[in-house]
Formats: structure tokens, C-alpha cells, sequence
């Protein structure tokens, strides 16, 4: 077993009965998901809101019950993965194009555990690009001001087509090799005309379940204490 399936399954054990969870996008989420799909079966009663098409798709193939986020008053919990943990708690969200979704699925949970690997783990964010969705309207005009600030940007693209988000929104992703102030940099992002959401979640999560060599540590947020 390897160490993301190790982590996202360590993660149901924050799950009760009757709790509203939300199911988040990715490789290591995936687990959690599939795990989720057995508990159900077992009896397990919750329900659950999803971050992306992707995690939809998952989650009605192993019959779990999905609810809008708009038919809620607050989600319990929230399950996902991360692309970059710092030591302050801080993340770098949006290699799967999901980030809109699940800042704003977070931000209505009382609690949010991320699950990752190991090599997520660094002693600074930045090498991991940090994603950008951003509206196709006056898209290079956007990109322009981030390339005159000196963020490096590049449009994602799949396929050889430029990359859509579930929103049908772009991505523009910022090579910075080295983030230093993540909280500045997070309010400098949102300020540029253009840019929906980035993929910077400062201190936003309470508990990181890693996965290391076989077995899962889980780090606790005590700033979120």
C-alpha cells in the first residue's frame, strides 16, 4: 500500500455518523473517497458535497449521497489532498484544476484534514507552481500583469487546448520556485482584475494526515487550535 492510499484511508477515522462531508479532488482524496464508498455499505450514514465533475463522478459510482453545498447551513468536515503543506500549515491547492471548488468547500467546514504523501511535505512553498483560475475574458490581458509583477506565468493547457476549469474558467499557473510571505502573497493575487481565486489556502486546514514508509503521522494545526 502506498503512502497517499495509506493516508487517505486514515482519514475516514475523522468521519462520524450523521455528518455532512466534504470529498475532495485528487489522487490521495481519491482513496478516502473509494474507502467512504465501503463504509456506506457498511452502514455508515452521512452525507457528502463534492469539489469537482471528477469526485461527482467517484462518488456516485460507489453509491455515496451527494447534496449541492448550497442545501446545507455548513459542512462537518472536509477531506483532501495538497500539492505543497509548509511547517505553518499553509498549502499550495490546484495541480487538478480544482481549487475554486474546494477553497470554497473549505471555507464552509468547521474542520478540514489534508491527506498527502510524504515529498508533499516542504520546508517552503513555491516549487510547486501556484494555480490561478482565472476568467476567459481578458485573459492575456490578466496573464500580462502577472508576467509584469515577475510571477512567471504560463496558461495551462491539456491536450494541446487551453485547460477548463468545472466553471469553464482558465488556469494560469505561476512558477515561483519560493514563496516567502504566502499570507502577502495570497492578498496581492486576489487583487489583480481578473483572477477568481488562487491556489494559496493559508492556514486553512486543522489536521495533515501523512502517509511516511507505511504508516500515517497526523499533524495538528495548533494556530487553528
Amino acid at each position: 500500500m502506498n503512502e497517499k492510499q495509506i493516508a487517505g484511508e486514515k482519514a475516514v477515522e475523522f468521519i462520524k455518523d450523521k455528518m455532512t462531508v466534504g470529498l475532495g479532488t485528487g489522487s490521495t482524496a481519491s482513496f478516502t473517497i473509494k474507502k467512504l464508498g465501503e463504509m456506506i455499505k457498511s452502514g455508515l450514514d452521512i452525507k457528502c458535497v463534492s469539489t469537482s465533475n471528477e469526485t461527482t463522478s467517484l462518488a456516485v459510482s460507489l453509491g455515496i449521497p451527494l447534496v449541492s453545498i448550497d442545501d446545507i447551513d455548513e459542512i462537518d468536515l472536509t477531506i483532501d489532498g495538497a500539492d505543497e503543506i509548509d511547517p505553518q500549515f499553509n498549502g499550495i491547492k490546484g495541480g487538478g484544476g480544482a481549487l475554486l471548488f474546494e477553497k470554497i468547500v473549505a471555507a464552509s467546514s468547521k474542520k478540514i484534514i489534508w491527506v498527502v504523501d510524504s515529498t508533499k511535505m516542504v520546508k517552503k512553498l513555491g516549487k510547486y507552481p501556484v494555480p490561478l483560475e482565472i476568467l476567459p475574458f481578458g485573459y492575456k490581458q490578466t496573464f500580462k500583469k502577472l508576467d509584469l509583477l515577475g510571477y512567471n506565468p504560463i496558461v495551462r493547457s491539456k491536450n494541446n487546448k487551453m485547460f477548463l476549469t468545472d466553471s469553464n474558467n482558465y488556469i494560469i499557473d505561476l512558477h515561483l520556485e519560493r514563496i516567502d510571505d504566502p499570507v502577502k502573497l495570497e492578498k496581492e493575487l486576489n487583487m489583480i482584475p481578473g483572477v477568481i481565486e488562487n491556489g494559496l489556502f493559508v492556514n486553512m486546514t486543522d489536521n495533515v494526515v501523512v502517509g511516511r514508509d507505511g504508516n500515517t503521522e497526523v499533524l495538528k494545526n495548533e494556530r487553528k487550535a
